[in-house]
C-alpha cells in the first residue's frame, strides 16, 4: 500500500467498487455528468460522505457542475487497477464453494476464478463450469503456474488457519474468509471477513430499527 492509500480510512477504500459500478452504469448509459446528490440517491450513500471520500482523491468535480462520468469513470478504471484481471483461487469445495465457482464474478470481467481445490476424492476431479477442481497437493505449483493474487476460503473452521498458511507462504497477498475464524496472517497480507451470520444479524436490526 503507498503512503497515500495508507491515508485513506478503510471504510472509503471499500465504497470505491461500488462508486466505480455505478459510474460506470451512468457511463454505459450516456450520463455526462452527474451531481454528489445524484450519486447519492442512487448509491444510498450520503452526500457528504461521497464528497469526503472523494476528497481524499483530490478535485474530482468542481461546485456548480458535478462530477464529469467519463473523467469519474477512468479515475476508477485506474485506481482499483480495472484494466489488469486478478486471479484467484478457492479452497474448499463444499455448497458455499460451488456456488462460488459457478457464480465466478459474474459482474465483473476484471476478477476470475481460475482455481480450485479441495481434499475429498469424491470433489476433486469435478468439473464446475471451465474449472477441475485439483487437490491441494497442487496448490502451490498452481499458484505459481496461473499467477494466484487473491484466495476464497471456505474450508472447515478449525483448518483455516493451516490453509491461511499455506497461501501467505506461497506468496499470496489477498485472502477473503468465508470461515468464522480469525486469521493471523503476515502484515503486508489483506484478509476480509465474510461472515453470514454477523450479516444477516447486522440486516435484521436495521429492518427493526429503521
Amino acid at each position: 500500500m503507498s503512503k497515500t492509500e495508507a491515508k485513506i480510512p478503510k471504510a472509503t477504500l471499500k465504497r470505491l467498487p461500488l462508486y466505480y459500478r455505478f459510474v460506470n452504469t451512468l457511463h454505459g448509459a450516456n450520463v455526462d455528468r452527474i451531481s454528489s446528490k445524484e450519486l447519492s440517491e442512487g448509491l444510498k450513500i450520503d452526500s457528504a460522505t461521497i464528497r469526503r471520500d472523494f476528497s481524499y482523491f483530490g478535485e474530482l468535480g468542481k461546485k456548480g457542475y458535478g462530477y464529469n462520468v467519463e473523467y469519474l469513470l477512468n479515475f476508477f478504471k485506474t485506481t482499483l487497477q480495472q484494466d489488469a484481471i486478478t486471479k484467484v483461487a478457492i479452497i474448499g469445495i463444499g455448497h458455499l464453494g460451488h456456488a462460488l465457482v459457478n457464480y465466478n464474478f459474474s459482474i465483473s470481467d476484471r476478477m476470475q476464478i481460475e482455481a480450485a481445490f479441495d481434499v475429498e476424492p469424491k470433489i476433486v476431479g469435478e468439473k464446475i463450469g471451465d474449472i477441475y477442481v485439483e487437490h491441494m497437493d497442487q496448490f502451490e505449483k498452481t499458484v505459481e503456474d496461473i499467477g494466484i493474487e487473491v484466495a476464497i476460503l471456505t474450508v472447515p473452521g478449525k483448518i483455516a488457519q493451516d490453509i491461511a498458511n499455506r497461501v501467505t507462504k506461497a506468496g499470496i497477498k489477498g485472502i477473503l474468509n468465508f470461515t468464522p475464524e480469525r486469521l493471523n496472517v503476515p502484515s503486508d497480507v489483506q484478509v476480509h471477513h465474510i461472515d453470514l451470520g454477523v450479516e444477516l444479524q447486522s440486516l435484521i436490526f436495521f429492518m427493526k430499527n429503521h
